[in-house]
């Protein structure tokens, strides 16, 4: 019986043995050439384990191909991204986009043998078609993972002049933080550092009477002893739950005031950042006067 590799090309497969008919019953056609066994997982990167046999030395998997295998919160492509040098020239084929692009040996990281465009350079491609505050939640979930911090990213920005998207990167680098947990905490900030409101501090530690640390808010401000919490989809169990209502209420009885937002508030923005301007003003904040005309 033969055994079929997980990913292979046409040229592979029959220099191997395989007939075309034993070809066409296995392989799922991801483009002209290229297979992928049907008994693999149809996932992001075994395509690109299928891809990366087609492309010339040089190449790696960029945008948001890039960003999802480095696990940054974007959802995986259906085409993948890759970048070649200029001097290499790529068939086309559907399923694949190829970029003709210059990068130096510090842009690219081997990924599970996977070449990946490295997490400074994903940030500043991911700038050129992403709104600035999910390029906010891109960059912390790569700093979260060690693909990113301010040395690495302020290299790759300093010889980035004349590029797409350099300006939104550049703009969004100071706000990056490996504190945020989540998504929706990135954007949450982005939103309030972008208000009149007070800047929030991510992961605030909550400090009982006798000056222990109790838990952490996932954005805080210490002045007002206010935190504010996500609630996502892995606050629904029971376990969880008892987690979540001792943290509260550690939080509440030491005279912090407890905001929670869901991803429902996602969607309003305006909702949430009205209500948070109406928990603060209940405990005394009050906005910074209008500067004279």
């Amino acid at each position: 019986m033969t055994e079929f590799p997980g990913t292979y090309t046409w040229s592979g497969a029959r220099a191997a043995g395989l007939t075309r008919r034993q070809i066409e019953a296995d392989g799922v056609r991801l483009g002209r050439g290229v297979y992928l066994s049907r008994a693999e997982d149809d996932d992001l990167r075994t395509r690109c384990r299928a891809w990366a046999e087609v492309l010339p030395d040089g190449a790696a998997f960029a945008l948001g191909t890039a960003a999802h295998l480095l696990g940054a919160p974007v959802d995986a492509p259906e085409v993948v991204h890759a970048v070649v040098p200029p001097d290499r020239l790529v068939p086309h084929r559907r399923g694949l986009v190829v970029l003709h692009r210059d990068l130096r040996p510090e842009d690219v990281v081997d990924l599970g043998g996977l070449p990946v465009t490295s997490g400074a350079q994903t940030f500043l491609d991911m700038a050129r078609c992403t709104r600035p505050d999910e390029l906010v939640a891109v960059g912390d979930a790569l700093y979260r993972l060690d693909h990113l911090d301010p040395d690495r990213v302020q290299a790759r920005l300093e010889r980035a002049d004349g590029l797409r998207g350099v300006v939104r990167a550049r703009a969004a680098a100071p706000r990056l933080t490996p504190l945020a947990m989540s998504r929706p905490e990135s954007l949450v900030r982005c939103w309030i550092l972008d208000s009149p409101l007070p800047d929030p501090v991510p992961q605030m530690p909550v400090v009982n009477r006798f000056g222990v640390v109790v838990t952490h808010g996932d954005l805080g401000f210490e002045e007002w002893r206010m935190i504010m919490e996500y609630e996502g989809a892995g606050h629904a169990t029971l376990e969880k739950l008892h987690t979540d209502v001792d943290r509260h209420s550690l939080a509440a009885a030491d005279g912090y005031l407890v905001q929670r937002f869901s991803g429902r508030h996602l969607a309003r923005p305006r909702l949430l950042l009205g209500r948070v301007e109406s928990a603060l003003r209940s405990l005394g904040w009050r906005p910074p006067p209008a500067a004279p005309c």
